[in-house]
């Protein structure tokens, strides 16, 4: 009896534990899709804030920039909302936008280095955070 006790106990913290997770993950990526659609808005309402790299590989105008990080961080803010409600499509999509984010983070380092390479770690650390909870856990 006192074993089944203590094996239940045990999967009740590691619920807790995956639903705090999933929450932090779900707060993480709401800071990030912020900052991506206020990046985004910067570029489009005024570009020159922003350093021109010559002879960039990945060189788009830095209006089309704008408006590809406001729209993923709208996505990233919806996508928060629907982790906060523990939403089974919001952690797919987290995984996916977040995906999409480091990618356009890292095509944007020559604009802004610091900003888009704190954005691309904090974006792995939300696809770590979904990806290793067990999602019988929270669900």
């Amino acid at each position: 009896m006192a074993t089944s006790t203590t094996q239940h106990h045990r999967s009740g913290a590691k619920e807790t534990a995956a639903a705090g997770v999933t929450i932090f993950a779900g707060v993480l990526l709401f800071l990030s899709g912020s900052l991506d659609f206020c990046r985004g808005l910067m570029g489009v309402l005024e570009d020159e804030v922003f350093v021109h790299t010559p002879g960039y590989a990945f060189e788009f105008d830095l209006t089309t920039w704008g408006w590809i990080h406001m729209l993923f961080g709208a996505v990233a803010v919806v996508v928060a909302f629907g982790l906060f409600v523990a939403a089974k499509w919001a952690r797919i999509l987290g995984v996916i936008i977040a995906s999409l984010l480091i990618i356009a983070n890292f095509l944007s380092v020559p604009y802004h280095p610091i900003w888009s390479l704190t954005l691309v770690a904090m974006n792995g650390f939300i696809i770590w955070a979904l990806c290793v909870v067990d999602k019988d856990s929270v669900y």
